[in-house]
């Protein structure tokens, strides 16, 4: 059976580190860390976000300072907002909740962003630095920073002679984890729904890394012996065993299948996504310490 990587587990450790280092910061400088959250318009599951970043803000020991927009808030007023935060020397990261209500031009929006601010890691100069192997002064996207972590932790820092395979190329986690991965002198390949013959591209992959948005697509014939799979999916189906018109969470893996051909494999929920909290926290400690102009803690 595979070592079930416990995400939860590591997400803590990461924050143990991070509390440290904001604790050292307001002793060295006599500051908090600041981050700023803008939220716009009612979505459910956005507030829900937002409050669990709240809440790990503080404690984490951060300033953390929430601006709740109404729903017709205007493009303009929004820009204006993050020039503002771009302007306020106690704010060291900004991240406005995605997705915005339709009448925005979200992309306008992150780029206006400064890119030492942005710990989504959604800026375009953050994302040319991670293309151009340079991660010592940009920020990375939090949810393919998180899964390289969980990565490393099967395998070290080192990736050479390993087969990589990222099953999904979008701009917010394929492109950057196949960088990650690429960076570590894994052998990467990037699939997708154009791609042929999956399945055989999947049996090749030493790490598997699945992020599609497809319940259970990757079946246990996909996946190597001993392989690492990391299942960035988080799809809702219905659960009628738990009763009627009751749902459940799965990944883009078929779990309960895949788990004894893998060596490891990160479950749905308690796998990556307690990461991307955790890297959120660990991108604004970055931001604060470089600020500073201070040497920035690894994590």
């Amino acid at each position: 059976m595979a070592t079930v990587i416990d995400g939860k587990q590591v997400a803590a450790s990461v924050i143990e580190a991070i509390k440290a280092s904001s604790d050292a910061f307001k002793k060295e400088t006599g500051d908090k860390i600041g981050l700023a959250v803008v939220i716009v318009g009612e979505d459910p599951a956005s507030h829900a976000y937002v409050t669990s970043k709240g809440k790990m803000a503080k404690e984490c020991g951060f300033n953390s300072i929430q601006h709740t927009l109404p729903e017709d808030t205007t493009q303009q007023d929004l820009l204006s907002l993050v020039a503002t935060l771009n302007n306020d020397a106690s704010i060291h990261g900004i991240l406005v909740q995605l997705p915005l209500p339709k009448h925005f031009d979200s992309d306008a929006i992150i780029q206006s962003i400064l890119p030492q601010k942005d710990v989504d890691g959604l800026h375009i100069v953050n994302a040319g630095k991670l293309a151009t192997g340079d991660l010592e002064t940009g920020l990375i996207s939090c949810t393919p920073a998180g899964s390289m972590l969980l990565v490393r932790r099967i395998h070290g820092d080192d990736l050479s002679g390993l087969n990589a395979l990222v099953i999904g190329r979008s701009n917010l986690f394929g492109k950057p984890m196949a960088q990650l991965l690429l960076n570590a002198n894994a052998t990467v390949t990037m699939a997708h729904s154009r791609s042929r013959d999956l399945p055989a591209l999947a049996r090749q992959a030493d790490i598997l890394v699945a992020a599609v948005g497809r319940p259970e697509m990757v079946k246990a014939d996909w996946v190597k012996d001993g392989a690492t799979v990391i299942d960035v999916g988080i799809n809702r189906v219905p659960a009628p065993e738990k009763g009627e018109g009751k749902n459940k969470l799965v990944g883009d893996v078929a779990f309960a299948e895949c788990e004894p051909k893998a060596g490891a494999i990160t479950p749905v929920p308690g796998g990556v996504g307690p990461m991307t909290i955790a890297m959120l926290m660990a991108n604004t400690v970055i931001t604060a310490y470089r600020c500073a102009g201070k040497v920035a803690p690894k994590f």
